[in-house]
């Protein structure tokens, strides 16, 4: 390792702190000590620039440009200090609002430069300024206790410090993208010297030593991960829960991809040949028109051959071959996919859970690990990759750090995920599968970033310090759609079904099952097979089953209803955003597990049929029938009433409810089954039920009213009285 002064070394030599231990007050001064670390380090970064003009360019066209990120991790501490009540006046309102958001190409960012007025470098470095003093202010006045919580107002400085370690990272990308001549070299930053480099041969191919390091596949054998965070450092929400998984065998490669064995897919056409690609990648192939790796620079063109040179972080150095390739996900994939091919094996990128299975072979962390030796990270050795044969654990080379790693998972929480009050949007945002994680950090990952349970994502096209290894497994990748459901109607019914009670009254498609269930035993009917008709998310269905019945089927004209009814039964979870108020949402997960349906879902069954039209060879010979609030809703409810005897056996159940809504919108007014006047009198729907299901059915308890509330919205709720009637076919 290089020499560093002592200044340099204290700079980039620190680790994260342990939050669950220690005296008090000396805590105060080390997480005050990391945070002036923290902010001091971050400003030393931008230090490589040499022309403030370069504080303007947008040199990563997806993100904003450097002034932006320049202000931004310190708006972060005062936006959050404001959310948490820890202060009661800004420093600059036009600062902490023009920096708060615009980082990953979401809905709600704005990277449209002609709607700022960005500020000059030294009045942003002025505003950095107050911040560090405020911040300094308050964690020696803030209460301490150990072990520092999530309620507590550590936890909120300790968010904003390894926030800025992130942006530490992901600032020196986009300086890394910067043109060459707007940066320039800094000792606090050493480029790594060692690299295979050895020119070019007459036909333009590049040279490596006898010694190169070849990539092989070596074994790793079956085992359990287990994770979820319980390790007395700061994380962020999705890295808590838990999340066990047994990891059938797998072989991993060696060596993480070289910039070598990266060109030999590009000779062979890598780029040019759809094949390779995935359908996204080769959409983003086409738009791009990418032929190299980012940060390749072509140099001369020799015998028809391009050569390379190679962008590091602050300048253009002969292409290192043994260093790691870094690529985007959509890039790493194609690779994989050349290399299946080629080989004839089951070549793809590791799942996250068997990134764990490798990084289980470090057996410390951070704060424990010996210093220097475990990885290129956490700037403890260089400020750029280095050759891929020097850090090696149990065979494997890079488990952490040189660059990030590739994976087929993409970003989720684990089970029993919570989203932190003060930074709702830091996780749940991405968990839309188009966001993959990358694991083991890079050269510059530090703090929360080199921890064993680090969980970061970003989207297949965007780039970092990040490259990949790959594994042979005929393991297949199962990908959940793990979206958060937000279109209105179906996150109402989501929240109707499996949400929380409100102004104390029971969950209504739960007491329906209640009610049907207990009919049936008081008229000894037995819980054989039980259909939901209009059964909408499918909370009634599921609790048939629960309740007894030996078979649930649930059947809903809309695909969009049903299916989240499906998704729960095969994907164990459901997520939805509730609106609160505008913009404003709630995330909210429903999990199979925790409503007690993990043993009774083999019985439930749910099928989009028009109940209007239905297949009476599919579905028949039920013991139970129940409709709620059915009819009202269809264009030919007459049509259901006159037939519905016909799914019964003899003897069997039919429990309707119905709230009597009837609208020309939706029902002819010859369809109504009642609401209306018939020879001069009011008619009923309760009426028009008897007369219709006379011939059919006898009537065997007396209707009663069940109220429910719909919710709408955090203050807006629909109360709704509906009728329960008995009928039991003759």
């Amino acid at each position: 390792m290089e020499t560093v002064n002592p200044e340099h070394k204290k700079l980039r030599f620190t680790r994260t702190i342990r939050l669950d231990r220690g005296d008090p007050e000396a805590k105060r001064q080390e997480i005050l000590e990391y945070f002036n670390n923290t902010f001091t380090i971050y400003e030393k970064l931008f230090d490589v620039i040499n022309d403030k003009e370069a504080y303007y360019i947008k040199a990563e066209p997806l993100r904003h440009p450097l002034i932006f990120y320049y202000g931004h991790t310190a708006t972060f501490f005062i936006n959050k200090f404001m959310l948490g009540g820890y202060i009661k006046e800004r420093i600059n309102p036009k600062f902490e609002s023009m920096f708060a958001v615009g980082v990953d190409e979401m809905d709600w960012d704005d990277l449209n430069d002609s709607h700022y007025d960005w500020p000059t470098v030294d009045e942003v470095r002025e505003y950095r300024n107050k911040v560090r003093e405020l911040v300094t202010k308050k964690i020696k006045e803030f209460p301490i206790s150990i072990p520092i919580t999530w309620e507590s107002p550590f936890w909120t400085v300790m968010m904003g410090i390894e926030h800025e370690r992130i942006h530490l990272e992901t600032s020196s990308v986009i300086i890394r993208r910067l043109p060459a001549d707007k940066v320039h070299d800094e000792s606090l930053w050493p480029l790594c010297p060692e690299t295979d480099f050895q020119g070019y041969d007459s036909e333009g191919n590049p040279r490596v030593n006898e010694n190169f390091p070849k990539n092989e596949l070596l074994d790793v054998e079956e085992g359990t991960v287990s994770t979820g965070k319980n390790d007395g450092l700061y994380g962020w929400d999705n890295e808590y829960g838990e999340h066990v998984v047994k990891v059938p065998a797998f072989k991993a490669s060696k060596f993480l991809v070289s910039n070598y064995d990266y060109l030999q897919f590009m000779l062979d056409g890598g780029y040019e040949n759809q094949k390779w690609w995935t359908e996204e990648g080769w959409r983003w192939n086409r738009s791009t028109q990418m032929k190299r790796p980012l940060f390749w620079v072509p140099d001369q063109v020799v015998n028809n051959k391009q050569t390379y040179k190679y962008r590091a972080f602050t300048k253009v150095i002969d292409m290192p071959w043994d260093w790691p390739v870094e690529t985007n996900y959509l890039e790493s994939k194609a690779y994989c996919n050349w290399l299946a091919a080629k080989t004839g094996k089951s070549i793809r990128l590791p799942t996250e859970e068997e990134w764990y299975r490798l990084r289980d072979m470090i057996k410390t962390d951070l704060p424990d690990w010996e210093f220097g030796t475990v990885g290129n990270i956490n700037l403890e050795v260089y400020a750029s990759s280095c050759p891929i044969n020097k850090f090696q654990t149990n065979g494997f080379y890079d488990i952490v750090g040189n660059v990030w790693q590739h994976t087929e998972t993409p970003f989720d929480g684990y089970d029993g995920f919570k989203i932190h009050p003060l930074y709702d949007d830091f996780s749940t945002p991405c968990f839309d599968t188009k966001h993959n994680m990358i694991k083991g950090g890079s050269w510059i990952s530090t703090g929360n970033e080199a921890i064993y349970h680090s969980r970061y994502a970003f989207r297949r096209h965007f780039y970092q310090h990040a490259g990949f290894r790959y594994v042979e497994s005929d393991t297949p990748v199962i990908i959940k759609d793990n979206n958060y459901e937000t279109e209105p109607a179906a996150v109402q019914y989501l929240e109707f079904h499996y949400g929380k009670s409100y102004f104390n009254l029971e969950n209504f498609p739960k007491k329906c099952a209640e009610l049907a269930v207990q009919i049936c035993k008081e008229k000894g009917i037995e819980l054989g097979r039980a259909l939901d008709l209009g059964c909408a998310v499918g909370r009634t269905t599921y609790e048939l089953a629960k309740l007894g019945f030996k078979e649930a089927v649930g059947l809903d004209l809309s695909a969009r209803f049903f299916q989240l009814a499906v998704k729960l039964k095969d994907q164990g979870k459901v997520r939805y955003a509730l609106p609160e108020e505008g913009d404003i949402v709630e995330f909210k997960e429903i999990e199979l597990s925790k409503l007690g349906y993990e043993d009774i879902k083999d019985r439930v069954t749910f099928y989009q049929q028009d109940v209007s039209n239905l297949d009476l060879k599919k579905f028949n010979s039920f013991d139970l029938v129940f409709a709620g609030d059915l009819i009202e809703t269809m264009k030919y409810p007459k049509m259901l009433l006159t037939m519905i005897h016909k799914l019964l056996n003899p003897n069997g159940i039919l429990v309707l409810t119905t709230s009597n809504n009837w609208s020309t919108k939706v029902t002819a007014k010859d369809q109504w089954v009642g609401g209306f006047k018939k020879d001069g009198e009011n008619y009923t729907t309760y009426e028009g039920l008897s007369q219709i299901l006379k011939e059919n059915f006898v009537q065997i308890k007396e209707p009663h009213d069940v109220q429910y509330v719909a919710r709408e919205t955090a203050r807006k709720f629909h109360f709704t009285f509906t009728q329960v009637t008995y009928w039991q076919r003759k």
